[in-house]
């Protein structure tokens, strides 16, 4: 008799842990996308071009929603993540890993979920439970190992570290401004205007996206736009979906998924066998993550109105 009960209570914890899912699994499909389209765009060209067409995509989304604006409440989040994580950081990362090998930028980037928890706890209120604590430390090194043993030849520059470490600050601040946001707004309300922000932020690069698309193969432009649809419209609402639900130290943890995903995606797509290293790298990613997002990870209760958004949201991506 109690079975139906359970089953609806499980519902919400369910639906956020397959949007988490489908979000590192749509992150880690950008690997092979942004290969081909950083060979033909600029950095900067290359994230508006990547906005632009998820601001479309959302756009759509929207009206046939008819979702509205956002209440004043969450326009302080949504503009502080859209500027810091779709904007800035998209820029800065696009940069920054034309300048570092696949090493460096695995050590620097990954820096973020562990910044994301820290500010979590300290701006948030956010637990540190020692599972997610123990969890992020394998992962990170997971994370660490997968980029050292996926390196080739090239070299890093110091400025390409700063660029990768500007983009994990950038990213961990969007997350933790995005997290009050959600208790306003629906996560395609946040999704949508961040991205929008994020755009606007993006305009100066217009001639130069212009330039670059004139001259760039059909398959690097169709990645870009992939890119816009799919690991930024798509994941990005999955991602606030599963952010309204849980704390932003455990979502930020489980990124660190990404990096095991994409070993197999490279695998697959790519045909790049990986080594003993690499494949040793991504198990520890996966085992972290596991650790990271146990039950007794989450020991402490989530903040009052993390399990239920607000009531238009009304369990909606």
């Amino acid at each position: 008799m109690s079975t139906a009960p359970h089953a609806a209570s499980r519902r919400p914890q369910l639906l956020a842990a397959g949007a988490a899912t489908a979000t590192v699994v749509l992150w880690a499909s950008a690997f092979v996308s942004i290969r081909s389209a950083g060979e033909a765009y600029a950095p900067g060209a290359l994230a508006l071009g990547r906005l632009l067409s998820g601001v479309l995509a959302l756009g759509v989304i929207c009206l046939l929603r008819r979702e509205g604006l956002p209440p004043r409440a969450a326009w302080r989040g949504i503009a502080i993540s859209g500027l810091l994580w779709f904007g800035f950081y998209m820029v800065v990362l696009n940069w920054g890993e034309q300048q570092v090998d696949a090493g460096t930028a695995a050590l620097v980037v990954n820096v973020g979920p562990i910044l994301i928890a820290l500010l979590g706890a300290r701006l948030l209120g956010d637990a540190l439970p020692p599972r997610l604590l123990a969890g992020m430390a394998v992962s990170f090194a997971g994370a660490v190992t997968v980029g050292l043993s996926m390196s080739g030849e090239g070299g890093s520059s110091l400025f390409g570290v700063v660029l990768c470490l500007l983009a994990a600050v950038a990213y961990a601040g969007g997350v933790v401004a995005q997290k009050p946001a959600l208790g306003h707004a629906s996560a395609l309300q946040v999704t949508t205007f961040g991205c929008l922000v994020g755009a606007v932020l993006c305009l100066p690069f217009t001639g130069q996206l212009v330039r670059d698309a004139a001259d760039a193969p059909l398959s690097a432009t169709l990645n870009m736009v992939y890119l816009g649809v799919f690991p930024t419209a798509l994941a990005f609402t999955t991602w606030a979906y599963a952010l309204a639900r849980t704390t932003a130290g455990r979502m930020g943890a489980t990124t660190y998924a990404v990096p095991a995903l994409v070993v197999l995606m490279s695998w697959l797509a790519l045909g790049e066998v990986p080594g003993l290293l690499t494949l040793a790298g991504g198990a520890l990613c996966l085992a972290g993550v596991a650790v990271s997002r146990s039950r007794k990870g989450a020991a402490a209760p989530e903040p009052e109105g993390a399990a239920e958004p607000h009531a238009r949201d009304g369990g909606r991506v």
